[in-house]
């Protein structure tokens, strides 16, 4: 059996973290086992899906990562496909029309509120003569559900897990206006598409009982399924804007890189021993079901903090540099030249991209600069004198790491200060804070004419 898995959002808003996890198990689980990983965009509720929201969930795909194979599938295009299924098993007496009316519906549903028992549709017109349907009133076509025994589901997460077919109704599977019901359409694609593994959150769990249903009465084999736990709040609480960052595209702005992103989504309900730094070739490896566990797990973005501050040591300085650039809207090729300069020493001290934009903003600006209440702590009298001193000697001669090196500590060797006495204050000039990669290298980016000028500027 050549494994196909799918992942099947709706676009009716944004790529949530939930979802993104969701895609990047089906990811997994296919290059794991050799086999084929599915896109199909369900966009069947056309009030509510947007093209907006179908880019928004490409996008958050491709940032993290995870490229589907074969075409998209867009459920809207195979109305007729869902339509002719139904009528195929309508034809084979699995479905009937029902031609009960709203008001109708709304009586029995009273009724069962009213003697305490759960609503479950017991159609006259499942067993009724349709030569006694009323004129002018279009029916929908609802499924025979069986009546007798149960349905099981053996859960590849789960285990397994049953349900009495006398919870089951006779649910619709095409509407009155001739359009497709959530949960027929997406039986129907599954087998179209080949779908030998369904792995979504649990909360479709329900879901699978009745499209069971749909799977039977077409003679179709099932795929083996797998619901995974949902991700809440660190309070327990069912994640939501409350919590922080719930879209993929948000953290992309909030700094995370996509490959601490999915490390972390990785590690949250699945696990391979202690281990907890996981590339995405060493993921494929190792994934499968057999890790995924049951309990619902809880977002912690300090963890995913500290993951990205790993994944940021590693990355390419070109490509933080380019990065950074776009979030400080910098062109100026010798801008970029100084950011990459000091990327090494930059990216060591930064948890996000956020905050490395932030500590390398200063190499943007131009004199007169703003200073921090720390930085004008450091620039006393006596430090601008200091500072002028520098200024002169660092003039003439060579500009290289190694001659700012030695100018440096001859001057704190002249003046009898330590090294870090005569580097706080120039820090603190050039960058206007305290903080800033080492000081020789902090020059060397900002080059000779501007690092004498920020120098010499009049200070608060």
């Amino acid at each position: 059996m050549t494994v196909r898995t799918r992942f099947a959002p709706s676009p009716t808003g944004l790529l949530h973290i939930g979802g993104a996890r969701t895609a990047l198990f089906n990811f997994l689980f296919a290059r794991h086992h050799g086999g084929t990983f599915l896109l199909r965009v369900e966009d069947t509720d056309r009030e509510r899906s947007t093209d907006a929201a179908t880019q928004m969930i490409l996008q958050g795909l491709e940032w993290l990562g995870l490229p589907h194979d074969e075409q998209t599938v867009f459920q809207s295009t195979r109305q007729a496909r869902h339509t002719e299924v139904a009528l195929q098993m309508l034809a084979a007496g699995r479905a009937y029309r029902c031609y009960l009316s709203a008001l109708e519906l709304t009586a029995m549903r009273e009724q069962a509120t009213a003697e305490k028992r759960p609503f479950r549709l017991n159609s006259p017109w499942r067993d009724r003569d349709p030569a006694e349907a009323p004129e002018g009133v279009a029916p929908v076509i609802r499924i025979r559900a069986p009546q007798e025994g149960e349905t099981i589901v053996h859960d590849l997460v789960q285990g397994e897990v049953r349900v009495a077919n006398t919870e089951l109704d006779d649910m619709i599977i095409l509407r009155s206006d001739g359009t497709p019901t959530y949960l027929h359409a997406v039986v129907v694609d599954d087998h179209d598409m080949a779908i030998t593994h369904v792995i979504r959150g649990d909360d479709h769990l329900t879901n699978t009982f009745r499209q069971i249903m749909v799977f039977n009465a077409n003679g179709w084999d099932l795929p083996h399924f797998a619901h995974i736990p949902l991700i809440h709040g660190a309070d327990g609480a069912k994640l939501s804007k409350r919590h922080g960052a719930v879209s993929v595209l948000e953290f992309r702005e909030q700094g995370f890189l996509p490959e601490a992103v999915c490390n972390y989504l990785l590690r949250l309900g699945w696990g391979h021993g202690d281990a907890e730094i996981v590339d995405r070739n060493e993921a494929i490896r190792l994934f499968d079901l057999d890790g995924v566990g049951r309990a619902a797990s809880r977002m912690d973005h300090a963890k995913l903090t500290h993951l990205n501050a790993h994944y940021m040591r590693l990355a390419d300085d070109d490509r933080l540099t380019a990065d950074v650039a776009q979030r400080l809207s910098v062109t100026d090729p010798a801008i970029i030249a100084r950011l990459r300069s000091l990327m090494p020493g930059l990216k060591e001290r930064a948890r996000t991209m956020v905050e490395l934009a932030a500590s390398a903003a200063f190499l943007t600006l131009s004199v007169p600069l703003t200073f921090d209440a720390k930085a004008l702590a450091q620039l006393t009298d006596e430090a601008k004198a200091l500072l002028t001193e520098v200024a002169d000697a660092l003039e003439t001669g060579d500009f290289t790491l190694e001659a700012i090196n030695n100018t440096l500590r001859a001057i704190a060797e002249r003046t009898g200060r330590k090294l870090g006495q005569v580097a706080q204050p120039i820090r603190a000039a050039l960058s206007g804070t305290t903080v800033s990669p080492p000081i020789d290298a902090t020059l060397v980016a900002l080059g000779r004419a501007e690092s004498l000028a920020r120098l010499r500027a009049d200070q608060p």
